[in-house]
């Protein structure tokens, strides 16, 4: 049986969500039954975009403030890492507030590039995954809860995609963007390659309407964790009041008996119903997820992404 540890929370203030975060993983043993002192730990936010600070679009730098925090206690090595989908990481990590904190604690910033992993997958050859972030000891996963044009919503199985290097995800939004089930599945098989130790998700103040970028801020007041990132997304989807069948990465998740039903998910805090949003806004339009790339483009693009990674490549094993 999977945990899933809810909480409410309304505070970004480090005191306040110190207090919160110890709560809200008492239940899952703690930091220390995740992070062994002396483990390399990757702290992977949802860094998108320095364009729309404020406009709550990216995982909160006092989040990943408390959790490293709370990883150096339990003596791990933390460092912030990801992948933009505009600009770089320490870029975006800049233009939100978070370099202070980071230098406050020496978290070191990391770009996800150079180096690439191939999934085991038969059905995604192509799929590369970051090298700093496969040979992390253990990895937290530090999503927003946020609604998402092409998506439905970007949830922790999302956020992970950003462990693929640079414009690769572009050439996977063009490779299998042209069926939604497909891309939810590719999101899925990143999700089970970098097997996150442990998922801690931003819903405080979440990102509705036009997202993931283009939307508004909206406070809910909540705190999800788990070390199963597919029980906590099936969670978020039920507070959300948001049917997992028209989410592409729960609907390939459950299709591949991944996800949960929600009967089977122990709760040891607040239950989904007990944090129910009824008017949660998503994207006027949902966009197509190979941005209605032309054919030729397609096609030329693909060319030139394989001719590009065919050079001697690691290929990667669970943890």
């Amino acid at each position: 049986m999977s945990t899933v540890s809810l909480i409410r929370a309304d505070s970004y203030s480090h005191q306040n969500l110190r207090s919160s975060l110890e709560k809200l993983l008492q239940p899952l043993g703690g930091m220390e039954a995740f992070v062994k002192s002396g483990d390399r730990v990757l702290l992977k936010p949802n860094l998108l975009t320095a364009a729309r600070s404020g406009k709550e679009c990216i995982t909160r730098g006092e989040i990943v403030y408390c959790v490293a925090q709370l990883v150096q206690e339990a003596g791990g090595k933390p460092f912030l890492g990801d992948s933009p989908a505009f600009g770089s990481a320490k870029g975006v990590a800049a233009a939100n507030g978070y370099l202070p904190m980071m230098a406050e604690l020496n978290i070191p910033i990391v770009e996800f590039h150079g180096h690439r992993y191939q999934s085991l997958s038969q059905n995604f050859h192509y799929l590369r995954l970051s090298k700093e972030a496969m040979d992390a000891d253990v990895v937290i996963n530090l999503p927003k809860v946020k609604s998402h044009a092409q998506l439905t919503v970007t949830l922790g199985v999302k956020n992970l995609f950003g462990c693929v290097p640079g414009k690769m995800k572009a050439w996977w939004h063009s490779e299998a963007g042209k069926d939604s089930l497909r891309f939810g599945e590719m999101l899925v098989e990143t999700a089970r390659a970098i097997n996150p130790q442990l998922t801690i998700i931003d819903g405080i103040i979440g990102h509705e309407g036009n997202g993931p970028s283009g939307g508004e801020p909206r406070q809910l007041n909540v705190l999800g964790a788990s070390s199963n990132v597919f029980a906590l997304d099936r969670a978020m989807v039920e507070i959300l009041n948001l049917d997992p069948n028209q989410i592409p990465t729960l609907a390939a998740a459950i299709e591949l008996g991944l996800s949960p039903n929600l009967e089977t998910i122990n709760f040891p805090h607040l239950k989904p119903e007990d944090l129910k949003v009824l008017d949660w806004k998503l994207p006027d339009t949902l966009m197509p997820i190979d941005f209605g790339m032309p054919r030729l483009l397609r096609s030329t693009f693909k060319h030139l992404y394989i001719r590009f990674i065919k050079e001697p490549i690691r290929v990667y094993s669970s943890r």
